[in-house]
């Protein structure tokens, strides 16, 4: 029984290439990443802003409090995974940061409809429409419920 190996489909020098390309591009990506510089698509002009606070409630709820009013406008129950997701990891990173909650969070909405919800204190930015319309929207809802007047 005699033995023949396949031919060879790609060519050693150009699968040097190839990967040498690659690992290029992958160094240049983290290098710019971590100087800092934002490589995503710019922003569109601000439309509406509104800065919230969110506090952890006893059943289990989180409230999203306008900052200015003080006043409650939206509560998160249930699972809400996404919504719970982001916040979580924006008050982790203030935590470990060493700051604390009680300066408020920026929601943005952009002219061209895109959401993004800013950390002021750690610089943070979490673009909401990059996780689906679905998710968005359940942001979206805190940036447009209006405030109910005091009686």
């Amino acid at each position: 029984m005699r033995l023949t190996l396949e031919p060879k489909l790609i060519p050693r020098g150009m699968g040097i290439a190839v990967i040498s390309v690659m690992l290029l591009t992958f160094t240049w990506v983290a290098m710019v990443s971590l100087q800092g510089h934002d490589i995503g698509e710019p922003y569109a002009p601000t439309q509406q802003v509104r800065q919230l606070r969110f506090e952890d409630r006893a059943d289990g709820s989180i409230a999203v409090i306008e900052f200015i009013s003080g006043q409650q406008i939206h509560s998160v129950v249930g699972e809400s995974g996404f919504v719970r997701g982001v916040l979580r990891g924006l008050a982790q990173e203030r935590k470990r940061e060493g700051f604390d909650s009680s300066r408020p969070f920026e929601l943005i909405g952009h002219t061209d409809g895109r959401l993004t919800l800013i950390d002021p204190v750690t610089k943070r930015k979490v673009d909401l429409d990059s996780f689906g319309p679905t998710n968005a929207e359940n942001f979206l809802r805190m940036l447009t419920k209006p405030v109910k007047e005091q009686k």
